[in-house]
């Protein structure tokens, strides 16, 4: 398990990307749940975001690509609007314990 940043770093409702071995991720905090995805949209394999941790839509309810406009559900990954309905962001394993955010690649 590689370590990523103190609980507190990731508020509630919110998104921070990370870089960890070359590979980008992201972590996203709703309803006191972490949830940890590759930073990659399975339309064009970019990155997601469009400012440094901003991943997720006005709402702050799903998570938005940047390029193309493209809603992720946060607890599944799964696209439900734009160009790659039906494929998902490819989660990853991680924990949250009293050190903070960990993530297994």
């Amino acid at each position: 398990m590689k370590f990523l940043c103190p609980s507190d770093a990731l508020a509630p409702n919110s998104s921070l990307g990370f870089e960890v071995d070359g590979i980008k991720l992201l972590a996203v905090r709703r309803d006191g749940i972490v949830y940890f995805y590759i930073n990659r949209c399975p339309h064009r394999g970019i990155p997601l975001e469009w400012q440094p941790d901003s991943f997720l839509d006005t709402s702050a309810s799903l998570i938005q690509c940047a390029t193309h406009g493209a809603l992720f559900l946060i607890e599944t990954g799964e696209c439900i609007a734009g160009p790659c309905a039906g494929q998902s962001l490819k989660a990853l394993p991680g924990r949250e314990d009293e050190q903070g955010l960990w993530v297994q690649l």
